[in-house]
Parts: structure tokens; C-alpha cells; sequence
């Protein structure tokens, strides 16, 4: 008798851990969701401001009583954009803290070594903050992805650019890893349907500082147009060194540099980059209202400018509000992916395109279009491409 005691002990216990795995992070009154970000690395700018971004939507929801009666927590692990801490960043929270999903990871590189740990569990990869396009490539139910990828920004918006400038070299300085190497594939794609090939490439590790050696030979190939698969300090740095040399092409990189820190921290030297984007950077003077609106209830928060990553974090959480809003009190990762497989999401203040969910859909939008950095500020030059 006494043996069959703890066999049903255990039997229980399986039966009821079993129940929890499949909505791990969701409790009567609570559900937690994890974020990997650079809060520490060459990235931290960008970081800082998806997790106050997100801060925002999460308090505003607590405020309203939360979703069906459950307030959000939001936990945040450093990676330092290191591949290797993300994936132990991702152990924990997964393992440990238990979360329901990872929302706004930052990074290509990292996402690409956190998601194994994630999708073992039955964790969604919300939203990440990069466009390349293993984010949604090869198909995988637990993938959701938002932003237009790095692959098809260059691909559709370089030709017309190249050909409006008239350039005849066109070259490309670029980061030695999948985020680069995605820009300059979407690049050379766009090239091949106007006849060109890449005259000249040069890449840099992840977290260099020195770019003179590259901007050197992009000169001396008497390159007109470069296409930089870079993103905050590689593109100051980079531009800065060139016009330094007395060297300036035009510059094209994709929504990974369009954050109003190259002109804060680069300054004039930034002056006519050219960027491909979706939503605009939200800048507190902006002309529209409610961007303006929305930019001082951020500053007057966190007692500084919001950028377009601040716009990602927040548009992330909202998201993930409307969609787990929708299951009603049953929320399970089952029934969030059965949602999110049905879910349109309108355009915003912020001008992002129209997305679209299903089954066999799941990235929201690849649409794009073109900012330039005029006067020390980013400003929109062209529209979305009508279908």
C-alpha cells in the first residue's frame, strides 16, 4: 500500500507540471514576459529605449487594469549584443523566471541563438528587433515578426536611388555577420535588376571602433554610392572617417541606422544619409499632434527624447496586449498563436504599414520607404510602394 503512495504522488505531480509547462508565465492575476536587450554593449542606446518604450505600454496597461484582470511583468536580461550571453540570458529566462513570451529581443545574431532555448519550452519569439529574415525563415509556429526585412528594404529601395544619383560604383562597407551580410544580399539583388554588381565590399568585426582602413580602400576604388550594413557607431564612425579622407559618396543604410542618434552624436558630418524605414522617429516638435503628443508624455516619463526604437518597444507591448486581450481568460501559448494567426494590425500615428497574420503568414509587413538626415534631423522622402 504504502508504495503505490508516492507513485500517485509523482503521477500528480506530472500531471499538474504538465498543465503549467503549457502556459508557463501566465497566472490568475499575472503574466510575465521576458526581453533580451544590449543594455551594456555597442548597442545600448538602442536597448535602453526599447525597454523604456515598452516600460510605457506595460504601465499604461497595469494602469488600466491589465489584460482580462492579469497585469503584465515585464523582466529585462542584458546580452551586451553577445551572442553568448543571449543564450544564457534566454536559459534563464525561460528556465527560471518562467516567462510566457520573449517580446522585442534585440539583435539578429542573438535572436538566432536565444530561440532553440526559447522554442524547447513553447516560447514565442515576439516581435524581435531585427529584420533579417530568419526571424520568420524557415517557417516555425513560435515565430511572430513585425519589421520589414533588412534582405527586401535594400533590394527594393537601392535601384531607384542608385539610378536618381547616377552612380557608377557602387560599393559596401558592412558588419562580418548575419545582420551585414543580409543588408548586402538584399543589396546586390537590388543591383542585379538594374544591370550592376557590388564594384567593392569591405566588412568589420562586431563592436569595432577604427574604420579607417576600410573607408581608405572604399576611396581609393573611387566608390560614388556605399551601402553600409552598419548600425549606430559604425555609421558615425564610418561617414565621419570618409569625410575625414575627403571622400563623399552617398550613403545608404536600412532601418538598423535610423535612429536620430547619428545625427545627435555625428552631427553635420551625418547630414544627407539616406536610410530605408517604416515608423517615424517621434521627434517631441514633430508636425503631427498626436506623434508630438505621445513624444512629451514619453520625455516627461523618462526625462528624455523618445527615438524610433522607443516607437518599436512600445508598439511591441501593444501588440502583444491586443492579441492576448483576444484569447479572453484562457491564455495559453496555443490559443495566443490561434489569434495571432488571425490578427491585423491598422497603421499607427507613427506610419507604419498595415500588418497581416495567419497560419502560414508571419511577418506583418515588408513594406518600406525612405527617410533622409536633412538639417540635422531624419525627414521622410518617399512613401510606402503602392501595391
Amino acid at each position: 500500500m504504502n508504495k503505490t503512495f508516492p507513485l500517485i504522488g509523482a503521477a500528480l505531480l506530472l500531471a499538474t507540471s504538465g498543465a503549467w509547462a503549457q502556459s508557463q508565465g501566465v497566472s490568475k492575476d499575472e503574466i510575465v514576459l521576458g526581453s533580451i536587450q544590449d543594455l551594456s554593449g555597442p548597442l545600448a542606446g538602442f536597448g535602453k529605449q526599447i525597454r523604456l518604450g515598452m516600460t510605457l505600454r506595460v504601465d499604461e496597461v497595469n494602469e488600466q487594469g491589465g489584460i482580462n484582470g492579469r497585469k503584465l511583468k515585464l523582466l529585462v536580461e542584458d546580452s551586451g549584443y553577445d551572442p553568448k550571453r543571449a543564450v544564457l540570458a534566454a536559459q534563464k529566462l525561460v528556465n527560471q523566471d518562467k516567462i510566457f513570451a520573449m517580446v522585442g529581443h534585440l539583435g539578429t545574431a542573438q535572436n538566432m541563438a536565444a530561440m532553440p532555448v526559447q522554442f524547447q519550452k513553447n516560447v514565442v519569439n515576439f516581435f524581435p528587433v531585427t529584420a533579417a529574415r530568419e526571424m520568420y525563415e524557415p517557417f516555425h509556429r513560435l515565430k511572430y515578426s513585425f519589421a520589414a526585412t533588412y534582405f527586401d528594404q535594400m533590394k527594393n529601395s537601392l535601384p531607384a536611388l542608385v539610378k536618381e544619383k547616377g552612380a557608377k560604383k557602387v560599393c559596401t562597407m558592412y558588419q562580418d555577420d548575419e545582420f551585414g551580410l543580409e543588408v548586402v544580399r538584399g543589396a546586390k539583388e537590388g543591383l542585379k535588376t538594374i544591370g550592376m554588381e557590388m564594384a567593392e565590399e569591405t566588412s568589420f568585426k562586431r563592436g569595432a571602433t577604427d574604420f579607417a582602413s576600410q573607408m581608405q580602400k572604399l576611396a581609393s576604388s573611387q566608390c560614388d554610392f556605399v551601402v553600409l550594413g552598419t548600425i549606430i557607431r559604425e555609421t558615425i564612425g564610418g561617414i565621419a572617417t570618409a569625410r575625414k579622407l575627403g571622400f563623399n559618396p552617398t550613403f545608404m543604410g536600412s532601418s538598423a541606422l535610423y535612429t536620430d542618434l547619428i545625427h545627435k552624436l555625428g552631427g553635420p558630418a551625418m547630414n544627407g544619409l539616406y536610410a530605408t524605414m517604416t515608423v517615424q522617429n517621434p521627434y517631441t516638435d514633430d508636425a503631427s499632434q498626436p506623434i508630438r503628443f505621445w513624444a512629451n508624455k514619453y520625455k516627461t516619463k523618462f526625462n528624455e527624447d523618445p527615438t524610433v526604437f522607443s516607437v518599436y518597444g512600445y508598439n511591441i507591448i501593444d501588440t502583444f496586449t491586443k492579441a492576448a486581450g483576444k484569447t479572453g481568460a484562457n491564455l495559453t501559448t496555443d490559443s495566443f498563436v490561434k489569434v495571432m494567426d488571425g490578427m491585423t494590425i491598422p497603421p499607427d500615428i507613427f506610419g507604419s504599414a498595415q500588418a497581416t497574420f495567419g497560419p502560414n503568414k508571419r511577418l506583418g509587413s515588408n513594406v518600406s520607404r525612405m527617410s533622409q538626415i536633412t538639417d540635422g534631423k531624419w525627414k521622410v522622402i518617399s512613401d510606402y510602394p503602392k501595391n
